[in-house]
């Protein structure tokens, strides 16, 4: 258990924390929350050990292992994946080799008898149990199965950590971590940087994780899914709730208007108790009574409410345009970064109103495709069609860092805005929570998540029939992640969104279209009718024998014969056809469902023939469940 006794910690006069205390125990699985800027990182890090707070301290249990990811990657050098992962392992690495040692002196030793050969025998069993404690044997299968769980192919085992992106570094150094298994883990957004299957990946590892950890995350369905405790850090004091986000949400209703209420209440009797002091100051005859009053008020201790963290944005995006029944249709888009071809062939066509959501894992061609239809960048062939009148409005995953840091708040709108928003531009930024001299600050002293709501601000400037949003949900909080999803859900124009939080586009987008194997994959429905999809072809590619190359990396894979291309797309029209299929099915159960719910169903006439057409629809659905399973494993083949 470890015991947090009376931190504090300030910053010049602001008091971050004040007198803090709370314990972390055995298997605790905590969420760490509170609005921006309230200390959640700065209380991580006094965890972890980095930082010391100015009063106070934390007690350890003896022996225990902590594990520290920090949202500031520094992992660099010229070791490959897999060997950086295997310095996870430095103390197995050691003991192996000493292991190895004390084998080869038993074997070749013949001073049995001697004292020198029973301590030996007896280093080498104590080195073997705890050796055997750590992992045994398998710890290199370990490696590869994390590594696998987060993301990494075989082939990527052997690139050097230097060559990848500073969102792959993270992965690896949450590997490292993860592999070490230590009694406390805290983790610090650590599914910023990672894809929709490796998120759900990481939740099922989270939730039988051995030891306790403590997290903070603006993912609530990663929350709730993970968490069973939600510790809340605001004007520099714990709540503690015992309940994962989405129940903390609903306690925490009930003690901010308590706290609301009390805060009122005590006012009212300041307020009384200054008069009367005022009063009683002016006569001679009851100086000493005010100041004793005044005393007793100096010593009250002051409920202290803020609702600062309880504002959010206000957005509502412009009517949409009417526009083109289709509004953007490519055939055959081929685009290549050197030799890695990233989109080969795709066909994609968006019809009016639609709502998509573009899934898979990062590097698969998600946002290369959106800025394709953006024309921010060339398609290396293929025939591209933006529709008739369509006014794009583009918001990119790195908008934010695009903003002019020179430049004033006010200064980046009115260079955005056309002539008639001029008047409208602080009235637009006050709705984003920029409000007097916060118009006029430089955009180089704002937040992440301040830049991202000024960037969504600008988007306000323009009516756009067609939003094209990657990640935009990146460096915003979960209250300002809500509104901006209520915003989506009332927009009138077509929707295209890149994201990987599934609480965001849970009933947001009606497609989603999956980016897998330099191919696009359309599946009807939303995030979770995708996933639910997904899940059974999961099952089916977690049989399949794992191969670990530690020797050389994997050959080229050879491009497919035209004849197997045509194949391939034959297959991928039977898994789209079925997909059609399984959703209609769905939803003709679903309608039925409703219908048998009633009471009074079972007493009407017509009750038994809705019965047996139901079962009928019900064993046609599992026949295309059966058919789609046969085509996902054809279509596998040609991955």
């Amino acid at each position: 258990m470890i015991s947090v006794k009376d931190i504090s910690v300030k910053y010049g006069d602001r008091v971050l924390m004040n007198k803090l205390g709370f314990v972390i125990k055995n298997r605790d699985k905590i969420g760490l929350v509170g609005r921006n800027g309230a200390g959640k990182s700065t209380l991580l890090k006094i965890l972890s050990g980095e930082i010391t707070p100015d009063e106070g301290g934390i007690d350890y249990p003896s022996g225990a292992t902590t594990g520290f990811l920090k949202q500031e990657i520094e992992l660099s050098g010229l070791n490959t994946v897999f060997e950086e992962a295997l310095t996870a392992f430095e103390e197995m690495e050691g003991l192996k080799a000493e292991i190895d040692d004390l084998n080869k002196q038993i074997i070749t030793r013949e001073d049995y008898e001697s004292d020198a050969y029973q301590e030996i025998l007896v280093k080498f069993s104590d080195l073997n149990e705890r050796f055997n404690l750590l992992g045994g044997e398998d710890y290199k299968s370990n490696i590869e199965k994390i590594l696998k769980g987060l993301g990494f192919k075989d082939s990527d085992f052997h690139k050097k950590v230097n060559e990848l992106s500073g969102g792959w570094r993270m992965r690896v150094e949450l590997a490292k971590i993860l592999l070490q298994t230590p009694d406390y883990l805290f983790l610090d957004e650590p599914t910023n940087h990672l894809d929709i299957e490796s998120i759900i990946w990481f939740e099922n590892f989270l939730k039988n994780y051995p030891g306790s950890f403590v997290l903070i995350s603006h993912d609530k369905k990663f929350l709730d899914n993970t968490t069973n405790r939600t510790v809340e850090i605001e004007l520099g004091k714990i709540y503690d709730y015992k309940f994962h986000y989405s129940k903390y949400l609903e306690e925490r209703v009930i003690r901010v208007e308590q706290q609301a209420s009390a805060f009122k209440n005590q006012q009212k009797e300041i307020e009384h108790k200054e008069k009367i002091i005022k009063k009683f100051m002016a006569k001679a005859t009851k100086t000493k009574m005010a100041q004793s009053m005044q005393k007793q008020l100096n010593k009250m201790e002051r409920v202290e409410f803020d609702n600062a963290d309880t504002a959010v944005m206000k957005l509502r995006f412009p009517s949409a345009k009417r526009c083109g029944e289709i509004v953007f249709k490519g055939d055959k888009v081929k685009k290549a970064y050197g030799d890695n071809v990233v989109l080969d062939g795709v066909d994609i066509q968006i019809e009016r109103g639609e709502r998509i959501a573009f899934v898979g894992q990062n590097g698969q061609g998600k946002t290369t495709l959106a800025k394709i239809m953006v024309n921010a960048i060339e398609a290396d062939s293929g025939n591209l069609t933006l529709g008739h009148n369509v006014e794009v409005g583009y918001y990119a995953q790195d908008q934010s860092d695009t903003l002019d840091t020179k430049k004033t708040l006010l200064e980046v709108m009115e260079t955005a805005s056309p002539p008639e928003m001029r008047t409208k531009l602080r009235s637009i930024l006050g709705s984003f929570m920029f409000t007097n001299d916060d118009v006029e600050k430089k955009v180089s002293v704002l937040s992440g998540g301040e830049r991202a709501r000024l960037a969504l601000a600008c988007m306000l400037l323009r009516s756009f029939n067609l939003l094209v949003l990657d990640e935009p949900t990146n460096h915003l909080d979960i209250l300002s992640k809500d509104v901006l999803k209520e915003s989506l859900m009332a927009y009138d124009g077509t929707l295209l969104i890149v994201s990987h939080d599934r609480d965001f586009l849970e009933g947001l987008t009606n497609r989603t279209i999956e980016f897998r194997d330099r191919q696009t994959h359309i599946h009807l429905g939303d995030v979770n009718e995708f996933l639910e999809k997904r899940r059974i072809m999961d099952i089916r590619l977690l049989g399949k024998k794992s191969t670990l190359e530690t020797e050389k990396p994997k050959e080229k894979k050879q491009d497919l014969s035209r004849e197997d291309q045509l194949q391939k797309k034959r297959i991928q029209k039977q898994v789209e056809k079925a997909e059609k299929k399984i959703a209609k099915l769905e939803e003709e159960m679903k309608s039925t469902e409703k219908l048998m719910a009633d009471p009074d169903f079972y007493s009407k006439p017509e009750s038994q023939a809705t019965i047996e057409a139901y079962n009928q629809t019900k064993s046609s659905l599992a026949q295309v469940m059966d058919k789609w399973e046969e085509a996902l494993a054809k279509l596998e083949e040609y991955a």
